[in-house]
């Protein structure tokens, strides 16, 4: 996601600061220079899914090599390595990721990983002095995010978090309008995705590792379990274990822009309600349909997500509306438009994406690494820790079934079953790092 906004709050300030983007962005390419620079050397680690995807808009870019991938599952790491080398590019083939970060011809590193690995392997290759482009959610709990945040400033690398439409045009100018105060006193944020092509999950037996998978690498700090298809590629969203469901995965997307267009941080309170209310005996454990709210002084933010079908707020299966005395805004991946309330505001018609945020995330990071300039970057991993942070809060509320109030002096709720989620559980020998 992305977008611009300043210090408002002395507790938030270097994540208003980190979201400082201009109102005008250029193409993904126009910013480069045709002057010769030295080759970024790149390395990924996890490169089944969006690590894949990410790294290929680096690639598009004139000044990134890829020098190397990592991946516990080789099959996966013998088909992405061919895929390279038919394109000419040769590199090297890794199966366990503190391998690539001892590379000296790696100055960069994507992490593509499933969330409960983000945490361990964003500080280790932070401490071995690789810049990093991590994929989102941050961390796959509160305590997470801390010591990743902590860790980017011990080492003082540039660190990317993948929150690719922080580089969009629409979704800036989205806020912008929204900021201008047009829309009158906004009372509630909406942010949602009913994501129809996220099916039921079918109980699948236990079964043998599949041949070529390090599935005692791929656990890392989760608990030690019996393989099962469900758990691994892809489907790890829908189990506490390693992710936390929609709310993390999309929420972070959303909720991001819920807060910019509100200027907001932390919330008064957090309190939500759902479950498995559409497939109640699949394997999934998160909840395939949810609503959460976020009390602040004088407005709420509602999230609602659903698995299975498309029909969410206002036509759109996912989206973001501010909701005005004088109309609503509603934004998503396609455009922006304002629908007015009668009489009170002319309605702006639909404005269409114009740019590719991916691209230009990649572009940005570049960018931010060249000029050894943090503060270039449009999801600085401040930013992405708070949104995390935040999505965690919804879950840790729906899974305590309680209202829940964060002590921002003390870094906790005060409630003991919600502090008790604060940090994911390790596993294996595993601990979050010292940092």
């Amino acid at each position: 996601m992305k977008n611009t906004r300043r210090d408002f709050i002395r507790a938030s300030a270097a994540f208003t600061a980190a979201v400082g983007i201009g109102s005008t962005m250029p193409s993904a390419f126009s910013m480069i220079t045709d002057k010769p620079k030295k080759k970024i050397r790149v390395g990924a680690i996890g490169i089944n899914g969006m690590g894949w995807a990410d790294l290929n808009a680096l690639l598009n870019h004139p000044d990134v090599e890829c020098t190397a991938l990592c991946d516990v599952d080789k099959n996966v790491l013998d088909r992405r390595t061919q895929e390279l080398a038919k394109r000419g590019i040769q590199v090297k083939g890794y199966g366990d990721y503190k391998d690539l970060l001892a590379a000296k011809d790696v100055d960069a590193v994507v992490i593509g990983t499933p969330d409960h690995w983000h945490c361990l392997q964003m500080i280790d290759a932070c401490k071995a002095g690789k810049d990093v482009y991590v994929e989102k959610p941050l961390g796959n709990s509160i305590a997470e995010c801390e010591a990743m945040v902590r860790a980017a400033k011990k080492y003082d690398r540039v660190v990317q978090v993948g929150q690719w439409q922080r580089s969009q045009k629409h979704f800036r100018d989205a806020v912008d309008f929204v900021h201008s105060g047009k829309l009158g006193e906004i009372r509630l944020v909406k942010a949602w995705a009913y994501q129809g092509w996220m099916k039921s999950i079918p109980v699948k037996p236990d079964g043998p590792v599949p041949q070529g998978v390090d599935y005692k690498g791929w656990l890392g700090p989760a608990e030690t379990r019996p393989f099962n298809p469900n758990r691994f590629h892809f489907e790890f969203r829908w189990f506490w274990d390693y992710a936390g469901g929609l709310m993390t995965d999309w929420g972070v997307h959303m909720l991001d822009y819920a807060l910019l267009g509100m200027k907001a941080t932390r919330p008064k309170s957090v309190m939500a309600s759902g479950g498995k209310f559409a497939y109640p005996n699949d394997a999934a454990e998160t909840p395939d349909t949810l609503t959460t709210v976020f009390e602040f002084d004088d407005f709420n933010v509602q999230w609602e997500h659903a698995n299975g079908i498309d029909g969410g707020p206002y036509g759109r299966n996912h989206g973001v509306a501010y909701i005005g005395n004088k109309g609503t805004l509603v934004v998503n991946r396609e455009g922006w438009e304002v629908i007015p309330e009668k009489g009170r505001m002319e309605a702006v018609p639909f404005q269409s994406k114009v740019d590719d945020g991916l691209a230009l995330h990649a572009v940005n990071f570049v960018e931010a690494i060249q000029k050894k300039d943090k503060s270039l970057l449009h999801c600085p991993i401040e930013a992405g820790a708070h949104i995390t942070v935040f999505s965690q809060m919804g879950n840790i509320a729906y899974r305590t079934g309680k209202k829940i109030y964060w002590d921002d002096a003390k870094k906790r709720f005060n409630d003991r079953e919600a502090d008790q989620l604060i940090t994911a559980a390790y596993h294996n020998g595993y601990a979050i790092p010292e940092v």
